[in-house]
Order: structure tokens, then sequence, then C-alpha cells
């Protein structure tokens, strides 16, 4: 194992605060639509924001409080006054018009006009819609759980989905959405962003579909390997039970040492070919 430098978020506090944004990520982007009682409108974007529960649908978002005074933002004054807010999906198309927006307006400026953005009307809440956004979320504010009140201190919204809206073109004829259309971006540290594209999209088999045997559970000589890493143990253990050698089945080449063995193996787990590789390591035993 590697060496580890270790941060106290109290006495290393700057430090930590550059580093944690690093450390835990890609965070997804929504802007955040909300409107107070006077009925003027706020945009803002928040990384600080995911998905937390199905039945019912709640997505949870933190409007942080300032770090020079501690004071809070307009998107929380807002929701606190009227419990309602769209949560609008970041994709490509919107990364720098939410960068733009993320700058701190006056209150009564309206990011939708500084971005370029254009308001729609929701169905079932008062706040705006951004009509470019590829999904919009109606969303009814069901409970706000200050953090403390410290410079930098979160504010949980939780809100109750009440509306999906997705744009068309993304939707197939049994309503699934192709991932790798939607070209979502994430939020990484410092300047950092990441793209979601489908050159950098993977499958990853879900364990729930069956028992995998788990790693423990592995021959030795393969769970032992110096050539399979992690990921490769994990494909193998996700498999009910062991398999048998299948003669039916052609092997490329005969391997006269366990390293290139493992090597052949490891390049078809890569590849997805599970059980090839699993045929070359049972020949290996």
């Amino acid at each position: 194992m590697s060496n580890t430098i270790s941060f106290d978020p109290k006495k290393d506090q700057a430090i930590f605060d550059n580093l944690i944004k690093y450390a835990i990520a890609p965070r997804p982007i929504c802007f955040a639509s909300t409107i107070d009682k006077k009925g003027q409108v706020n945009l803002s974007p928040f990384s600080y924001f995911n998905l937390m529960s199905h039945q019912p649908p709640i997505c949870v978002f933190s409007p942080l409080r300032r770090m020079r005074d501690g004071s809070t933002k307009h998107t929380l004054e807002n929701i606190l006054e009227v419990d309602e807010v769209v949560i609008n999906i970041v994709n490509y198309d919107l990364v720098q018009q939410q960068s733009l927006a993320s700058t701190e307006y006056a209150e009564g400026i309206n990011e939708f006009e500084k971005a370029g953005l254009t308001p729609i009307p929701s169905v079932y809440i008062a706040p705006p819609r951004v009509a470019e956004s590829p999904i919009q979320l109606e969303c009814r504010v069901q409970q706000v759980i200050p953090l403390s009140e410290l410079p930098g201190a979160g504010n949980l919204v939780l809100a109750e989905v009440l509306a999906m809206h997705v744009q068309a073109h993304l939707l197939d004829d049994k309503n699934n959405i192709q991932q790798h259309e939607l070209d979502l971006v994430a939020r990484l540290g410092g300047d950092w962003y990441c793209r979601v594209t489908q050159d950098n999209l993977f499958l990853v088999p879900k364990p729930l579909r069956n028992l995998g045997i788990g790693v423990d559970n592995l021959p030795e000589a393969v769970r032992l390997s110096k050539v399979l890493t992690g990921n490769h143990l994990g494909l193998l253990a996700n498999v009910e039970t062991i398999p048998t050698i299948d003669d039916t089945l052609e092997i490329d080449a005969a391997y006269t040492d366990i390293q290139t063995a493992h090597l052949h193996a490891a390049q078809l787990l890569d590849q997805g070919s599970l059980q090839k590789a699993w045929q070359i390591l049972l020949r290996t035993l």
C-alpha cells in the first residue's frame, strides 16, 4: 500500500476544502430554478446534488453559506419563501452557461437572461423550467436541513419530484434513454469538469442478478495472481458457481506458464469475455 498524507478538516481547513472537491467526484450538476413571494426568479447551478430515493422520488441539493461571511444565497431564501423548485439537469451543451450563471448577481437580477437561457412554464409549480435542459424535474420542497451557521455550511434541500420532463429525442420507443445521447457533464476539483461520452461508458454486471461466489472463494492461484487486478477478480467472482472445463469451447493457444495465461485472461476480461477467461484459467489449475 502507498503512503498517505492525512488532513484534518478543522486544522487544515483551506487545504481540506480544496482537496475534498477533487476526491468526491464526479458530481452531477443541476440548475435549480426558484421564485420568491414577489415573483422574482432565480437560477443557480449546484454540483452538491443527487437522487436519494425512489418512492417517493427525492432529490437533494445543498446551497452552501457564503465562505466570506456565512450569509445565505438567493436559492435558499427563495425556497424558504416558496417551497418549490425545478431541478434542471445540466449537459455538455449547457456547461458554459451554467458556469456563467454561478456568478453572484445582485438580488432581482434574472440569471435566465444573464446566461441566455429560456424560461418555460412548469405544469404543477410556480418556478419556470429551463427549456434547453434535457431533463427537468418539477419538485416540491419537503424539508430544508441546515447543517450549521458557519461559513461554507450546507443546507440540505429535500425535494420531491412531482413530474419529470424529458426531451423527446432522448427517448426510444420503450421510453429508455440512450445514455450517451444525454451527454452529461460532471464537476470535479478546481476548474475541472468531465463529460460522459460513448467512448468512456462501460457496463458493470449487477451482482443482484445472481449470488456471486465472492473473491474469497476463487481458486488460490487465481485470487493471488500477480497479473489479475481487483477489477478482474471482481468479474471472475460474480458467478454463481466456478465453471467446469468446456472442451467444446475453442481456446486460442496453449500456455506454457501461468503468467502468460493470466495475461491473456486479463485481456479477455477487459473485452467482456468472462466465459473464455474462465476457460483459460481453469486449464492452469
